[in-house]
């Protein structure tokens, strides 16, 4: 079995789930902050990411006073 990295791969709140966050890490994603210049449509697209997903997600980004891209 292959060493795991030290530490968190990303700061997605662990509700995320992680077939998406995989799908998120794999498409560029680490942190919350760069969920604001995409929308929840183009998120959702990602394989492994649902709607659960983008509701956490959602709910993650709103306690920061932030959101997803034109919302």
């Amino acid at each position: 079995m292959a060493d795991r990295p030290a530490g968190p791969q990303d700061e997605f709140p662990h509700a995320v789930g992680r077939p998406a966050r995989g799908a998120l890490r794999q498409a560029g994603y680490t942190r919350l902050a760069q969920l604001t210049e995409v929308t929840s449509q183009e998120v959702l697209a990602l394989h492994g990411v649902g709607p659960r997903a983008i509701v956490v997600l959602r709910e993650a980004l709103a306690a920061q006073g932030r959101s997803f891209n034109g919302e």
